[in-house]
């Protein structure tokens, strides 16, 4: 007789957001081991009635039939070890298809049929090498049906024992297909999700540091071509240690995804935001100089706005700094003039927006008003 199910193993390497409870292995083996000894008891049924076989051929047909699923079910969730138990009973299932062979008289396609679907289960099930370890259990059934009914060979195989196979291959068949394909379905969720754990800041959703770079050097590429602007802001938030050591680490965590949530919002799809390092962050825009003063002066507003429902009466400000991209300039060289840019907004007094000094000594600085700003309780 037949079962199937999904793979039990336990992948307990993945990353705490993408596991699932496990379900115990006899309670996902369960109802396949029902459907398969269901319907492999058709066929096996219309070759006992043609043989004329014995009240006793036809109790074992039951107990294997109905009987045998409620029984491993049970021993299963008996045992201090369910799984296994499980293993054990899935090594019976093999044994118990082998058995039937003999006793049909090597009844050609569904001795073929169950033997082949029983060792196709096991593979099925994932657990390594279980299929191996189940060859000799059903070679032995073999041996002792065989002895019990003396090898009758009798390998044709009737209509109506044909008729009789067509569910156990046409149902028996999708039920595992489409098991396997919810395996599969479950396996690419969560590469998708590892793909996106992978390129993202675990704290903020923001790009991380590898992905961000690339995304920076593709907008400074199209710069150097001539296919649109590049300008990038770094972004700084304002004593933002002091208020992470008196607040808390939690508080802190706050503070940092409020910011990049400003960030998204406010960069829209014109660039990619990383959280760089800290209370650091970065933004690659695809958008000239003006538009990015703009942005950069939207989030210093915005971040000045912010509240946090754990820390009553905390306000944050942000530093920042713009330096626009020009002809063959590298991404170091790049990002080393927006750290200039932000090093001025914060000489400057903080909670501003400016850009590098230029070489007349000018200083471009979009001059937000000086406030009292920094990362700590308002007074």
């Amino acid at each position: 007789m037949t079962r199937a199910s999904g793979n039990p193993q336990d992948h307990s390497s993945a990353p705490r957001s993408l596991r699932r409870p496990r379900q115990p292995l006899y309670r996902t083996v369960y109802p396949f081991r029902i459907l398969g000894m269901a319907l492999s008891s058709l066929p096996v049924g219309v070759v006992l009635a043609q043989q004329q076989d014995s009240i006793a051929s036809w109790v074992l047909l039951l107990f294997t039939g109905l009987l045998w699923p409620q029984l491993a079910l049970w021993r299963s969730w008996r045992s201090r070890d369910p799984d296994r138990t499980e293993r054990q009973n899935l090594l019976i299932d093999s044994a118990i298809a082998g058995l039937w062979v003999p006793l049909m008289h090597f009844n050609l396609l569904p001795s073929a049929l169950i033997a082949t679907l029983a060792v196709v289960d096991k593979i099925n099930t994932g657990i390594r090498g279980l299929w191996l370890r189940s060859l000799p259990g059903m070679l032995g059934a073999i041996v002792l049906g065989g002895v019990l009914t003396g090898f009758a060979f009798a390998p044709a195989t009737s209509m109506p024992v044909i008729i009789a196979c067509m569910p156990i291959l046409l149902i028996h068949t999708v039920a595992v297909s489409l098991n396997g394909y919810r395996l599969v379905r479950r396996v690419h969720y969560q590469n998708q999700r590892l793909d996106e754990l992978s390129r993202t800041d675990p704290l903020t959703g923001l790009d991380n540091r590898r992905q961000w770079e690339e995304h920076a050097q593709r907008v400074l590429e199209r710069r150097h071509t001539g296919l649109g602007p590049a300008t990038l802001v770094m972004v700084d938030i304002d004593s933002f240690k002091a208020a992470n050591d008196g607040r808390g680490h939690a508080v802190g965590d706050d503070v940092l995804r409020g910011v990049a949530a400003v960030l998204r919002d406010c960069i829209g799809d014109h660039g990619h935001a990383v959280r760089y390092g800290g209370d650091e962050f970065a933004l690659a825009l695809e958008v000239d100089e003006p538009r990015a003063l703009a942005i950069a002066e939207s989030i210093r507003r915005q971040v000045g706005a912010l509240s946090f429902v754990a820390a009553p009466g905390l306000h944050c400000t942000v530093s920042l700094g713009v330096a626009t991209a020009s002809a063959g300039m590298s991404l170091r060289r790049w990002m080393v003039a927006a750290d200039t840019a932000l090093y001025n907004a914060k000489d400057a007094g903080r909670n501003r927006v400016a850009t590098p000094i230029r070489d007349d000594g000018a200083d471009p600085s979009a001059t937000a008003p000086v406030r009292d700003g920094t990362c700590e309780a308002a007074r």
